[in-house]
């Protein structure tokens, strides 16, 4: 059945309403409730079901600006369940806003299910996400405020308005009293309609490419190492997509190649991203998770670390870090492995990555490559999917219903104690010992009060945030600092006593635990084997084990550490940045990921990990509007 898109109501204060407009009559259904508040984009309401697509009208007609949505569709809707259908703007044709930057042509506003309800506002976004489509950007949220609306500044040359709905869900019925929108007065700047003259098509940033990959459309390499920014100084070395061994000696491969040495590079990288995207497609993956796979082929090369600084500023912290985990983990699949061993292994491995798109990655950075080493590793990855696929690990989520049996079973206890049961039954399942959701909420009753230490490791290097954390988020624990150890010796600089330092950190650290309370390891820590000490302190003393990995790019390092007190001489900080190598998911009960404004912007081995996405920040004082403006 098609359905028709409500009229939106206009706001009171809306300028660009006609006496043909529906206006609020009130605003009661908004009152106390949380909003959420997007840009009113200029294009066509278009309807997506899983068998079919129109524009407002039911009939719409075939028109030039409608062939790039409906080839959109064809690649996305076999993942629109029966029944429902998605709203938004296609965006190909230019009508009175020109715009230069898009993420996409289409950008999804609303997902409606079959009972003919409105997604709350959290599931539309993870619903685009996963058909591989953008939503507007969000310009506010937070409890409905008037004062705070009418305050929203807007370029009213590139923005047409804005649309306010409730965060939560609604039916249609309630849709006049959940969703209200301020449009610019004159919003309509032509004299002739856009569907009579010829089809100017609107112009897309670079981060377009990433949604066509997210959307399935073939990838391009090129357009998609221009959308994420890397530095040009940090790229892929010369003897990368080569299995261990092949290739240049390593003395070499960080030396720059010549003309061909880039040629050669660039035809594989386009080899390597259409291999993988088509192993991901056979999986069933979609959204961010094909994206992934695909960028990890792509960046295969890439030192891991300069990959989980870097991404997340095109990419945001999950992608960007499940990106960087990729590439660091796919050449162990080009190694051989003790058959009898292969499976826990795996196993192992489901915590730090999506398995199926870990092979994927391994096998599409051998692809059009020849050589004995090279056709061993491509048997390897084979013969490793194969262990894989029998043991029902390559599906996307192999953990999910585990972890969602103990939500229900667990939701009502406090974090850390959620976190732990959920930590050991991960490890549990991995060793063989449960198998189901039940088994797993039984597993975990001895950890269900919460009555076990805490011990916190800082990972990262100099000037990226770790003090400051600490005191801000940290406060009430105690804290084993290696720095503050040295300078009661008399010196924090003075390397010389560095065992003697570290014996007593981890003796206090083990009283501290003994004694059964929150500790925080403030060092470094910047390889598995320093951060091995202090967790095998943490696991004599049963403590719930978390790494706060603090991922900063390394031009903000720089320019912190000129400015700190205790500077740390620019040789030594790049040579840590060279050994950095944080922790996988499952090194320890769970990680937080930290960005450079220290915020937690990502987590792993959290049983209810983030709730929503990152909000933008509303205005505490809101000013008085200018003229013509919201």
């Amino acid at each position: 059945m098609r359905v028709r898109y409500p009229r939106t109501p206009h706001l009171p204060w809306s300028p660009g309403a006609t006496p043909d407009d529906m206006r609020a009559a009130d605003l009661s259904g908004l009152e106390g409730q949380e909003i959420v508040v997007t840009e009113k984009l200029d294009g066509e309401n278009t309807t997506l079901y899983r068998d079919g697509l129109h524009a407002r009208s039911l009939d719409s007609a075939h028109h030039p600006s409608r062939a790039w949505v409906k080839a959109l569709h064809g690649r996305i809707a076999p993942r629109i369940p029966p029944g429902f259908r998605v709203s938004g703007e296609n965006l190909y044709a230019r009508h009175s806003i020109a715009y230069d930057g898009l993420e996409s042509w289409f950008y999804a506003f609303s997902v409606w299910t079959g009972e003919d309800r409105c997604l709350d506002w959290d599931a539309t976004v993870r619903f685009a996400r996963r058909l591989g489509v953008p939503v507007p950007p969000v310009l506010w949220r937070g409890t409905m405020n008037e004062r705070a609306l009418r305050a929203l500044r807007l370029d009213l040359s590139r923005q047409e308005g804005y649309v306010v709905r409730t965060a939560r869900g609604f039916s249609r019925e309630q849709f006049p009293r959940s969703v209200a929108k301020w449009v610019r007065s004159g919003h309509v700047q032509t004299d002739e309609h856009w569907m009579l003259k010829p089809v100017v098509p609107n112009g897309r940033g670079p981060g377009a490419a990433l949604w066509d990959v997210r959307s399935g459309a073939a990838p391009e390499a090129a357009a998609l190492l221009r959308a994420l920014r890397l530095p040009a100084d940090a790229g892929e070395p010369a003897g990368a997509g080569e299995p261990a061994g092949a290739g240049e000696p390593a003395g070499a491969r960080g030396e720059r190649a010549d003309h061909a040495d880039h040629a050669d590079h660039a035809d594989h990288a386009e080899a390597a991203v259409l291999d993988a995207a088509a192993r991901l497609d056979v999986l069933g993956r979609a959204g961010d998770a094909r994206l992934a796979g695909v960028l990890g082929a792509l960046l295969h090369g890439w030192p891991r670390v300069t990959l989980m600084t870097h991404l997340p500023a095109a990419l945001g912290m999950p992608l960007g870090r499940r990106v960087g985990d990729l590439v660091g983990l796919h050449g162990r699949l080009h190694a051989p492995f003790p058959d009898e061993r292969r499976r826990a292994g795996l196993m192992r491995m489901v915590r730090a990555a999506d398995l199926g798109a870990l092979h994927a990655v391994a096998a599409a950075t051998l692809a059009g490559r020849r050589g004995p080493e090279v056709d061993a590793a491509r048997e390897q990855v084979a013969w490793s999917e194969l262990h894989a696929a029998e043991a029902g690990l390559l599906e996307e989520a192999p953990l999910a219903p585990l972890c969602e049996g103990l939500r229900e079973a667990l939701g009502a206890l406090e974090v850390d104690a959620q976190d732990r049961c959920w930590a050991e039954a991960a490890e549990a399942w991995v060793e063989g010992r449960l198998h189901s959701p039940e088994e797993a909420a039984a597993y975990g009753f001895r950890w269900r009060a919460g009555r076990f230490p805490r011990l916190v490791v800082t990972v990262g290097p100099p000037g990226s945030g770790k003090s400051s954390f600490v005191e801000r988020a940290l406060a009430g624990a105690a804290r084993v600092s290696l720095d503050e150890l040295r300078a009661a010796r008399g010196s924090r600089a003075d390397q010389g006593a560095n065992a003697e330092v570290l014996r007593e950190g981890l003796e206090r650290l083990d009283g501290l635990l003994a004694a059964g309370q929150s500790v925080v390891w403030d060092a470094t820590a910047l390889t598995a084997q320093q951060r091995s000490l202090p967790l095998s302190v943490a696991r004599r003393r049963d403590a719930l084990v978390t790494c706060a990995v603090f991922l900063v790019p390394q031009a903000v390092l720089a320019e912190r550490n000129a400015r700190r007190t205790h500077r740390v001489p620019d040789a030594v900080l790049a040579a840590q940045m060279e050994r950095f190598a944080p922790p996988y998911p499952g090194d320890a009960h769970r990680t937080w990921y930290i960005d450079a404004a220290g915020r937690v912007a990502d987590s792993e081995g959290t049983l209810f990990g983030p709730e929503r996405p990152e909000r933008p920040e509303r205005p505490e004082r809101p000013e008085r509007p200018e003229r013509e403006e919201p």
